[in-house]
């Protein structure tokens, strides 16, 4: 129906419009779906298909009337809107009939099935796609998600629900047919705004369930043999580990070394770039690569399937036309360039397919494709066109693709480059090599211009555009793709070259360290709302544009409101809190009119991971927020486990805690003990230290009993932040603290029973009662009858697990504001 309506004569022949009309009806229609809170039911989706038959119906009839080609044009807008809309929406019904049932959410199973991934390992264990066969709960037979993602720790441990993991009793590898004791839960992350969104990411990756290996005395793993399955998975592995084990010991440059930069870190490098495991690359080398604006080299990309294809292409040319010299003639049968664009299309494809097949090299592999059945078609179509057909393909096999910053990246950059130079429009797509020096002429130019013009793209999707990118890519996008990446894939056929390769990587690694570490080497902003980032990246292309410079001028004043912008902060007399989702653990942003207080930094997630390297340094930078005072409650994990990265983020923030004087945050900030009396006061706001005494710090030993209690207070509106302080606090607070009465409470020790006494929530009677616990998290807070408590005083309690976010301010006290009911779209947790 799409395709008919594409192919009209009177549409295309000399008529882009038609095509033009087709791909934004159908990035529009899908871009409609995508932004629906809930699904509708299916056959509602079926209603708009028939829609879309009557459409293309009236669309044919009125091509033979000969009508208006603008009437045409919104015709075929409107049918590829419906068409866009109902595949979209149809897919998603279909994706989400496989999620887990609720019956089963956090119940002990019995599955047997396959490893289907390379497990990722990392400090505590290794994670990994299973495909379920069988699941069984007491016995019975039960449906589970096809494909989950489970995670199973290397030791003995106890996880968020309270049970024994197992100790993984061999080695991991894909293939291998598995019967596991899990627990199984839904998709489910953090919400919050600006942040990473983990359940669209599981939702892209087909995955409608996560969960962990369990153990028992009866539900030992049991290791049931090759299963024969995922052979492309397994040979992944293989070479991964191989790469691992030939270059974790080798030898390092002493300009590498000098910048700490390990065997076992160039190793995880040169992995990636060969498998697409990008977990192999350290999260240190990660902050490098994205400050130094190369992150898209350093995994398998759209860059490397697209050099891949370009240098396949070659090989396959030039053996095609010397194949007349052995008498077989093939150019006869088939021509040399026609052969070349295939060659290269079918190695990128298996090089797509091999490096795991993620998202990048699927939409890669679809843009290839599409360009080479044009040219075998003979159809030499302007670039805007084939540009525009490539986009319509991507999104119809991938809706969700929408959804990628790397699809707007990828199709503004090529865009752009098409637009600004003659050659590229002429022979982009062609596969075809020029002189050196035009290459590196076309290089530098290029990184200029997408430098400039993508510029407040990245600060649209990610806050920060790398001022170091330029110098860096003008060095690293040659040498990668043309050194690295063709020694790291040779490494396939003759492991030498991976030595070869890891070698070419110390000196690249060693300068990206020192450009890092460059004054204003990233550029961070606070993040604008979405009409100053479409303006501002019209006005950047506008000065990229070969047009007149009287012309490129009109950009600059499109530019400065994205370069301008300033969130709005409270009114003097006046603030707000954000009660961020972090899980199991207290992190609380407060606002003035000019000054911020950070409560708490959240709990450590692993070695490499925490609440304040995930989730609070991208919300202050992304809010633009320079704090004035760290607030850490008392010494406990879930508390201080991401107090290091804000300190480090946020130099002039001074500290505030009940931490002991020797302890590593107050060496790494010196900090000031709090004590209750302390007070101060920001833009007619009134801070105050409850609690603890300077003689609890003699006497007391649990760091609970030390929690640092904090009351806020502008125009007769009080917020109170608890921290884990208990029933004995709570009861020399209720005697000698005073009035506690507050509209806001952050509930003390996340609702656990040995906190939120029936006089403590009496003294306080809060509004909002705010519990910060992970989703089903081991300790089952809070506890019902904690919450039960709080109901019966009116308060509305606001747990972060369902609300996300919450958002709350004295000017509005009666209002509460849940992330995920601001953003909600039909793949997230409800």
């Amino acid at each position: 129906m799409f395709a008919a309506g594409l192919s009209s004569p009177a549409l295309m022949a000399g008529r882009p419009f038609g095509l033009v009309s087709a791909v934004a009806g159908l990035l529009a229609g899908t871009g409609v779906q995508l932004h629906q809170a809930a699904l509708w039911p299916l056959a509602w989706y079926g209603l708009v298909a028939a829609g879309a038959v009557l459409v293309a119906l009236a669309l044919r009839w009125r091509v033979r009337q000969g009508r208006s080609p603008a009437g045409m044009a919104l015709m075929v807008a409107a049918l590829a809107a419906s068409v866009g809309f109902a595949l979209a929406g149809s897919r998603a019904v279909a994706v989400m009939a496989q999620g887990l049932q609720p019956a089963l959410e956090g119940r002990d199973l019995r599955v047997r099935g396959v490893i289907a991934s390379v497990p990722q390992f990392h400090d505590a264990g290794a994670r990994f796609r299973f495909q379920v066969e069988e699941a069984r709960a007491d016995g019975v037979a039960v449906v589970v998600p096809s494909q989950v993602l489970l995670g199973w720790w290397g030791g003995v441990a106890v996880d968020e629900d309270g049970l024994r993991l197992q100790r993984q009793p061999g080695p991991l590898r894909a293939g291998d047919r598995w019967a596991l004791t899990v627990r199984l839960k839904a998709p489910h992350g953090h919400r919050n705004p600006y942040g990473f969104d983990y359940e669209q990411w599981l939702w892209d990756q087909g995955l409608r369930a996560t969960g962990t290996v369990r153990a028992g005395p009866s539900d030992a793993a049991q290791w049931l043999g090759d299963s024969g399955q995922y052979p492309l998975q397994r040979l992944r592995q293989d070479v991964r580990d191989a790469i691992t084990a030939r270059l974790a010991s080798a030898p390092v440059g002493m300009a590498a070394q000098e910048h700490g930069v390990g065997p076992e870190r160039i190793a995880g490098v040169v992995a990636a770039l060969v498998t697409g495991d990008q977990a192999s690359i350290a999260r240190a080398d990660w902050d490098v690569f994205r400050a130094t604006g190369v992150a898209h080299l350093m995994s398998i990309s759209g860059l490397h399937i697209t050099l891949f294809a370009w240098l396949a292409a070659l090989v396959v040319g030039a053996a095609w036309r010397a194949s007349a010299r052995a008498g077989w003639r093939l150019c006869l049968w088939f021509p040399a360039p026609d052969a070349a664009r295939c060659g290269g299309l079918v190695c990128a494809a298996a090089y797509a397919v091999f490096s795991g097949w993620g998202v990048p090299a699927q939409r890669t592999t679809l843009m290839l494709a599409t360009v080479v059945v044009l040219r075998l078609g003979g159809r030499h179509w302007p670039w805007p066109l084939v540009w525009m057909m490539v986009a319509a393909v991507v999104t119809l096999a991938d809706p969700w693709a929408l959804l990628a910053p790397g699809f707007w990246l990828s199709f503004v950059a090529v865009g752009l480059l098409f637009a600004t130079d003659n050659r590229a429009k002429n022979d982009r797509f062609a596969l075809g090599i020029g002189s050196f020096h035009s290459k590196t002429v076309l290089l530098v130019r290029e990184q200029l211009i997408l430098t400039v013009a993508l510029a407040p793209l990245t600060l649209l999707l990610f806050g920060q555009v790398s001022l170091a990118g330029l110098v860096a890519n003008l060095v690293a996008v040659p040498w990668v793709t043309l050194v690295v990446t063709p020694l790291a894939l040779g490494g396939l056929l003759w492991g030498g070259l991976w030595d070869g390769a890891a070698a070419a990587l110390h000196p690249l690694a060693a300068m990206l360290q020192v450009m890092a570490q460059w004054p204003l080497a990233v550029l961070w902003l606070p993040q604008a709302p979405l009409w100053a980032g479409i303006g501002a990246l019209a006005g950047a292309a506008l000065l990229v544009l070969p047009v007149p410079w009287r012309l490129r001028a009109l950009g600059l004043p499109l530019v400065l409101p994205v370069l301008l912008w300033s969130p709005p902060r409270p009114a003097p007399g006046s603030f707000d809190l954000l009660a961020a989702d972090i899980g199991q653990g207290n992190a609380v942003l407060v606002r003035t009119a000019q000054r911020s207080l950070v409560y708490d930094a959240g709990p450590r997630y692993s070695a490499e991971s925490d609440a304040g390297h995930r989730v609070l340094v991208p919300l202050l930078r992304a809010l633009g927020e320079r704090i004035d005072r760290l607030v850490l409650s008392h010494g406990d994990a879930d508390h201080i486990g991401g107090a290091a990265p804000v300190l480090a983020q946020q130099n002039e923030a001074d500290l505030l805690s009940s931490l002991p004087a020797d302890h590593a945050l107050n060496r790494l900030r010196a900090g000031q003990r709090c004590v209750a009396g302390q007070h101060w006061e920001w833009d007619g706001v009134r801070f105050q230290i409850l609690h603890p005494r300077d003689e609890d710090y003699e006497r007391v030993r649990r760091t609970n009993a030390l929690s640092c209690v904090l009351r806020i207070e502008a125009q007769g509106r009080v917020a109170l932040l608890t921290g884990d302080i208990e029933a004995a606090q709570e009861q020399r607070l209720a005697e000698s603290a005073g009035a506690l009465r507050a509209d806001v409470l952050l509930v003390p020790h996340h609702g656990s029973k040995t906190s939120s006494t029936s006089a403590f929530v009496q003294a306080v009677s809060p509004r909002w009662a705010l519990v910060q616990a992970g989703y089903r998290n081991r300790f089952g807070h809070p506890a019902a009858d904690v919450v039960a408590r709080y109901r019966a005083v009116g308060s509305t309690v606001s747990l972060s697990s369902e609300c996300g976010a919450a958002h709350w301010s004295s000017a509005l006290p009666d209002q509460l504001r849940c992330h995920r009911d601001q953003v909600r779209r039909y793949w997230h947790h409800r």
